[in-house]
């Protein structure tokens, strides 16, 4: 069964070792970890969190900007929830909303809860390989626990939520502590993501970042590969980022 982040009380050492750079160091070039976002990523999901985020307002009598929606994508529910509240002034707490979105979404992902092509795959020849595999998010960790069901928690030796970390992305932190739990060196971790926010995480971390952008586009860089679907994404292409500059 998938761990989630390391117990408590190494978890403070742990990513201040990551930060220091003192995590295992790879010899050579070899991939040691696929680390992989949800939402967008692994899951179609991203537009569930805006349709809830429009019902939950209209009840509370106000309508969304769809321009927003490229402000509250791939962050933590902190400052996306924040933000729709000081958009449109409702009277409510972040507290109150934030139960209310996870609440809608676990209703939605309860009925229905597709996968990005190409993700069940993936997930499939990385643990039929053995290859260190963790889910990072910035979802909370009653949701991660309900997709997992749905993917398999067998697939991950490691999930990190974004209510079990003190700064979630786009800090470093939850990529940090993901190395950190497999015992790998973030520069020689493939990192997957579908937003802005996650692929700064990622590269704040050092690791090799495939972005598949799934609501704002993403612009290919050092360091990172832009691809369009998980279905360009398998073993061999995340071992050749370890290799070449793409």
């Amino acid at each position: 069964m998938t761990s989630t982040v390391p117990a408590p009380g190494t978890l403070p050492q742990a990513l201040d070792a990551a930060r220091a750079g003192e995590a295992p160091q790879a010899d050579g070039s070899a991939l040691q970890a696929v680390l992989l976002d949800m939402d967008g990523t692994l899951v179609d999901t991203e537009g569930f969190w805006w349709d809830v985020e429009v019902e939950v307002f209209a009840a509370l009598g106000h309508s969304l900007d769809d321009s927003w929606r490229h402000v509250v994508v791939g962050g933590p529910m902190t400052r996306s929830a924040g933000f729709l509240i000081e958009a449109t002034g409702a009277d409510i707490t972040l507290a109150e909303l934030s139960v209310l979105l996870n609440e809608g979404f676990e209703a939605r992902i309860g009925r229905h809860l597709p996968l990005m092509p190409g993700a069940a795959r993936l997930l499939a020849e990385l643990h039929e390989q053995a290859v260190p595999t963790a889910l990072v998010s910035a979802s909370h960790r009653r949701i991660i626990d309900r997709v997992l069901s749905v993917l398999g928690s067998h697939h991950f030796g490691l999930s990190i939520a974004g209510d079990e970390v003190s700064r979630t992305k786009p800090y470093p932190d939850p990529y940090l502590l993901a190395a950190a739990g497999l015992g790998v060196d973030p520069a020689r971790c493939a990192v997957v993501e579908d937003t802005a926010t996650g692929v700064a995480a990622a590269e704040a971390a050092g690791c090799h970042v495939v972005a598949v952008p799934s609501v704002a586009p993403i612009v290919p860089a050092e360091r990172r590969t832009v691809v369009t679907s998980l279905e360009e994404v398998d073993l061999a292409f995340l071992r050749g980022l370890m290799t070449e500059m793409r």
